[in-house]
């Protein structure tokens, strides 16, 4: 399914999608086309994003041809889907350590539009950070890298 969304594939392309995207939800999912889970990722990203299209872009970004973007956000398990709006960036409260970035597949595509809607209504009012609609058991647990240090 990831063919049905556009790629960017360099940092110049990504800067002006972070700069470009003016009044809607713009979400890059971080990942490579060969994994499995960025794989069941996309297909949700794809069935939603015509329902979403009022609210949010859809891009897809690899990993390997981003290093610069990869880095910043310290993308250290794929796939990572980052918000922005307006050229900010979004944060969202998942009950984790980590608020910059969502890590894993979501489980349904409702999990996703909810989302999406609360970070879209959420920036609409000037918040930076919004608090995450999904089922704290349908977020995916890991262990942050550079925890204790």
């Amino acid at each position: 399914m990831s063919f049905l969304l556009p790629k960017l594939t360099s940092k110049k392309e990504v800067d002006q999608a972070i700069k470009g995207v003016a009044e809607k939800v713009l979400v890059l999912r971080f990942g490579r086309d060969s994994d499995a889970v960025c794989l069941q990722l996309d297909d949700i990203l794809a069935k939603t994003a015509h329902d979403l299209s009022k609210m949010a872009v859809i891009y897809l970004v690899d990993v390997n041809k981003v290093p610069v973007y990869t880095q910043y956000f310290d993308i250290s398990y794929i796939p990572s889907t980052v918000f922005f709006f307006n050229g900010q960036h979004m944060k969202v409260d998942y009950g984790s350590p980590d608020h910059t970035k969502f890590v894993g597949s979501f489980k349904t595509k409702q999990d996703f539009i909810d989302l999406i809607e609360v970070i879209y209504r959420g920036a609409m009012r000037g918040k930076l950070i919004v608090r995450s609609p999904i089922d704290p058991s349908n977020i995916p647990k890991y262990d942050l890298l550079y925890q204790g240090i």
